[in-house]
Formats: C-alpha cells, structure tokens, sequence
C-alpha cells in the first residue's frame, strides 16, 4: 500500500510556506497543518500565544502535542512552519517517516528578501501581530539561521525523507510555484 504523502514547507519568515502551500491546496486535496497559524489563534492570554508574539520558540514539550493532533492518520499533508528545530525534525522523522512519504521543500531565501516579503505583507494589511515589530522579526530570523537552519541541514542528510533545497528563481508567485511543482515531483 502507498503510504500518503507529507510536504513539509520549511524557509525563513516571508520566503512564501503560506503562499505555495495554499496554492498547492487549490490543486489537490491536502489536509494543511500551519504550525504559526495554530499557535497564533491559541488565546491571547495563554503562555503559548504570548511567547511567539515576543519572537520566541516554544519549548519541544509544549508543541509536540499541538502537532500532533493536527497530523492525520491517512491523508496527504502539507506541514507549514515546523519542524523548527533538530528536536523536532528528530521527532517528526521518528514518529511519521514510517506512515508518510516525507518530502522536504527548503525555499531558501536570503535575509533580505525575507524581510523584503514581511514589510510587503504588512503594507498589504496583514494583520499577524509577529509581524508588527521588527525588533520581534529580527528575533525570528536569527531564531532561523541559529536554530532552523541546523534542522533543515539534519533533514538534509536523511535518507528516509527526500529533501529540495529551492532557490527561487524570481518574486513572481506564479512563476516561482511552477518552479516548485516541477521540482517537487
């Protein structure tokens, strides 16, 4: 039996995991599991929402759980925003590389493209209080190369997953979506 398939989106802040994992729902029946998401819809006065709203990561034994229960037993996935960590990556890997098809898809952008993409966010109206201070943006994108970008290299090694390392290739979503499908076969 085929084992369904799990696309983990993995990049710095603004380098596009919402955008091609939402364009990629419109073309085939996915459940979606945006880590960012869910946390930042845990209530205001939680420890949870608070921590990510300063720019902070949360602690392994606070999101394994939450994880968790949005992975589906079954179905075909696009995970967004985790794993995070090489903890996590160790613990997705452990727990799911049996049930799924694994594929990893790095966009890899530079800083300054990543920032580029979050202030164009905010001009367009977005609303994500993460994204409202940039001392907290900052926070995130040195949480990525220090803690992240360790993960994404440890998920590079692996031989149970397939791993794409996408540089993209222009700022047109169209064109940089095409790019991805044609990669990620």
């Amino acid at each position: 039996m085929t084992k369904p398939e799990m696309i983990v989106f993995m990049g710095g802040q603004g380098s596009g995991k919402g955008t091609f994992a939402n364009l990629l729902l419109k073309q085939r029946d996915f459940n979606y599991t945006e880590a960012g998401a869910i946390l930042r819809n845990m209530p205001k006065d939680s420890e949870i929402y608070k921590k990510i709203s300063r720019g902070e990561l949360l602690a392994d034994n606070e999101l394994f759980p939450i994880i968790a229960q949005h992975i589906p037993d079954e179905h075909d996935l696009i995970l967004d925003g985790f794993p995070r960590t090489i903890g996590q990556a160790k613990w997705l890997i452990e727990n799911y590389a049996d049930k799924f098809d694994i594929k990893i898809v790095f966009l890899n952008i530079s800083e300054e493209t990543m920032i580029a993409h979050i202030q164009k966010r905010i001009a367009e109206g977005g609303n994500r209080s993460d994204d409202a201070d940039m001392t907290a943006v900052q926070k995130r994108i040195a949480a990525f190369k220090s803690t992240t970008m360790p993960a994404i290299q440890w998920l590079s090694e692996q031989q149970n997953v397939q791993f794409y390392d996408i540089k993209l290739p222009t700022d047109d979503i169209d064109i940089n979506f095409n790019y991805i499908l044609k990669t990620v076969k």
